[in-house]
């Protein structure tokens, strides 16, 4: 993209400059040549430090905020190295304005958006997968999803890009429609409506208005995929201007795409697919029907059953995602995130799944709940009181209200709650032995993956 052209993308005057950038980056430490330099103010460290060491490395330009052109001496140094400062009002909007028209220059691409509570990085994962076997995709890399990783992704778009798939990210009031004006999605959809970042919200009705809004560029062409059977659907699918669908299983078997549905365990699920038998990879009900919401995205895009069914083969479990690591005990390592739907649901697949030994499940807190914290946390230990579990360890502050609740239950269970991170490390490796199954889940921010070291090498292979 040239300089004149993101300039005239935002609306500011430049003076006649020559060149343009090839790749745009938000650290100063992974510039590429010819790259453009975003300059983020932060909390703690703001970007415009950095624009002198991204000239340094081959940046040919910068966009900063105009008024920190002066504090950071921002001229000075693109004189000394030739480079272009595009100077706006704020960077983290300009960098969405500029992604919003960097996807313009590609009219033939379709572009699929991906939001919801949970699933969406499962989802767009497969239905790349599905997509790939017949087309040239884009799509995010990991969970780039934010205010800043969705339109850091667009940028990788290029010429021979057919279908760009893209999720979409929240924790704030707005976010979902600043990111639907950056994509403008001709597909969209909406895996589920759950209490993740409710804190934010305020409520799960609030998180429903909030992902309804990756529609509101929809002008009547557009193509909205909505869950069944989810308490939002009908709102979700009120007053869209766009087609709507509904995409799940019961769907799926009315289409007559879906029959022999088979629960094999942490082997996953078996089933046939428009008449050809498919083996699943992934355990678990909520991971199904995030395969069955990629094969809505395939069935839209126009993909075949038979690069549908390549899809549902290939796939594996992401990182900290029911992934099942089978050794001398069994581990379902389930702790990239947490909140009361998915936490309940790894529950329910470890309590129905067919185990012979222990079960241990080591549970951290769910966080950004919000002032539903506490009675998220107690309707926890309710849901515990009444599991299958053999042994219970609670982490975090917030599980406090979860071992308060089991021990006034007087539960006849070995329960344990600590906020110490060694602590736990310590009652675990006193506790587990040969032929336990194991099951780790909380938010992120816990680190629960920290604890397979204390399960050890002899534990898990």
């Amino acid at each position: 993209m040239s300089f004149a052209e993101a300039a005239q993308a935002l609306g500011e005057a430049l003076p006649d400059t020559q060149g343009g950038f090839s790749c745009v980056s938000i650290d100063s430490r992974e510039i590429e040549p010819d790259a453009l330099f975003v300059a983020l103010p932060g909390e703690k460290i703001d970007g415009h430090c950095f624009v002198k060491q991204a000239f340094l490395k081959g940046a040919s330009g910068a966009l900063v905020e105009k008024s920190k052109i002066v504090e950071y001496g921002l001229a000075a140094v693109a004189a000394e190295f030739h480079c272009t400062l595009l100077p706006v009002d704020k960077s983290q909007r300009a960098l969405q304005d500029l992604a919003a028209a960097y996807l313009r220059k590609f009219p033939r691409l379709l572009r699929v958006g991906i939001t919801g509570s949970s699933g969406k990085t499962t989802t767009k994962e497969i239905a790349a997968a599905m997509a790939s076997c017949e087309k040239k995709v884009i799509c995010n890399s990991g969970n780039l999803n934010s205010e800043t990783g969705l339109p850091l992704s667009v940028f990788k778009t290029r010429p021979e890009h057919e279908i760009g798939i893209f999720e979409l990210g929240m924790n704030r009031t707005g976010e979902i429609a600043e990111l639907a004006a950056v994509l403008e999605p001709q597909i969209a959809l909406i895996t589920n409506i759950g209490s993740a970042h409710i804190g934010n919200l305020g409520s799960k009705a609030g998180i429903a208005a909030e992902k309804k809004a990756i529609f509101s560029r929809f002008t009547g062409n557009e193509r909205g995929l909505i869950p069944e059977n989810d308490e939002f659907s009908s709102f979700l699918g009120e007053n869209i201007k766009g087609s709507i669908r509904l995409f799940g299983e019961e769907s799926a078997r009315q289409q007559k795409k879906l029959t022999d549905l088979a629960d094999v365990g942490f082997d996953g699920w078996e089933f046939k697919w428009e008449g050809e038998a498919v083996s699943f990879a992934l355990p678990g009900y909520h991971n199904l029907r995030d395969a069955f919401a990629a094969a809505a995205i395939a069935d839209e895009i126009g993909i075949s059953a038979e690069a549908v069914r390549a899809g549902f083969r290939s796939a594996r479990p992401l990182f900290g995602r029911s992934e099942i690591i089978k050794g001398p005990v069994t581990l379902i390592r389930d702790c990239y995130n947490a909140n009361p739907e998915s936490m309940a649901a790894a529950i329910e697949f470890c309590d129905t799944a067919a185990w012979k030994g222990r079960r241990v499940y080591v549970l951290g807190s769910m966080l950004e709940l919000g002032h539903d914290s506490v009675s998220a946390h107690i309707d926890l230990g309710k849901r515990l009181a009444s599991c299958q579990a053999d042994a219970i360890f609670l982490f975090g502050k917030e599980t406090e209200s979860s071992g308060a609740f089991l021990r006034e239950s007087g539960l006849k269970k070995n329960i344990f709650q600590t906020n110490d991170i060694n602590d736990l490390k310590a009652l675990l490796s006193c506790f587990i032995r040969e032929g336990d199954m194991i099951l780790l889940k909380g938010s992120r921010s816990l680190s629960l993956e920290r604890l397979c070291d204390t399960i050890g090498e002899w534990f898990v292979s």
